[in-house]
């Protein structure tokens, strides 16, 4: 069964079952799009008049994708759940496998919040970070904020110029080593917080000028370019799905809007 916030997802490789991923990508701009696997020949997508691009195939957890657009031009998806090759690599589709230790956790009073901000990076990445947990938890600490984790170019930065904001940052380490992180969290009592980028993308890796030029608005701008355009209800939908992903899949207690 697909994870609950992918249930009704508009954007991305969603698993299905075991064997088969649904991959769907907004792209009103394109007038061709395949899937184009690491190990096989690309295969073309259904197009809709509405801009979208769709197809469901036989296409198991842990497959590497990417998107060719037009038959010259090849992204990573922009609703990517992990990236391990970074921004302009391969996309890499996400099972659903992962037992928590702490399902029944509920969190805590927010009159009870001392929060810690923390740079992943800095600490060691996500298993550095469960490291510190009880060093945390025994000084007071009741809430951990995580600065922005969703793909960046490089190893390690401040992390606010993002253009992948599905997938947990691969230096950091493994969508599973997330998990594991906020699970030992809430083991000791801890909420965990993520602050994330909803405002703009950062230059580097942000593809989607080249097909999807109405992710943008041209009479508003930002430091890093033209505006979001959130009056499209596909650019609010892929919001909408990254913060329920963080807050279902990784089961987050909160968001920190920058």
């Amino acid at each position: 069964m697909p994870l609950r916030s992918q249930e009704h997802a508009t954007h991305g490789a969603v698993m299905l079952d075991s064997d088969t991923t649904r991959f769907a990508l907004w792209a009103p701009d394109a007038q061709q799009v395949e899937v184009e696997r690491a190990d096989a020949a690309p295969i073309p997508m259904q197009r809709r008049d509405d801009g979208w691009f769709e197809l469901s195939l036989a296409c198991p957890a842990g497959t590497r994708y990417r998107y060719r657009i037009d038959g010259v031009l090849s992204v990573p998806d922009p609703a990517s759940r992990g990236q391990p090759e970074g921004v302009h690599g391969y996309s890499q589709v996400q099972g659903h496998a992962y037992t928590w230790l702490h399902p029944q956790w509920q969190g805590r009073p927010w009159h009870e919040a001392v929060i810690y901000e923390v740079h992943v990076g800095l600490l060691g990445g996500y298993a550095g970070v469960a490291e510190h947990l009880p060093r945390l938890a025994a000084l007071g600490v009741t809430a951990i904020e995580l600065m922005p984790i969703g793909q960046f170019p490089g190893a390690r930065n401040w992390g606010y110029d993002g253009v992948l904001p599905f997938a947990p940052q691969c230096s950091y380490g493994s969508p599973r080593q997330l998990k594991a992180l906020i699970d030992q969290a809430h083991g000791l009592g801890l909420m965990v917080l993520l602050d994330v980028v909803y405002n703009h993308f950062g230059p580097d890796g942000n593809y989607l000028h080249r097909y999807a030029s109405g992710f943008f608005r041209e009479d508003r701008h930002t430091p890093w370019g033209a505006a979001i355009d959130f009056r499209r209800r596909q650019v609010r939908d892929f919001f909408i799905e990254n913060a329920l992903m963080w807050l279902h899949d990784y089961r987050f207690d909160g968001l920190r809007l920058d």
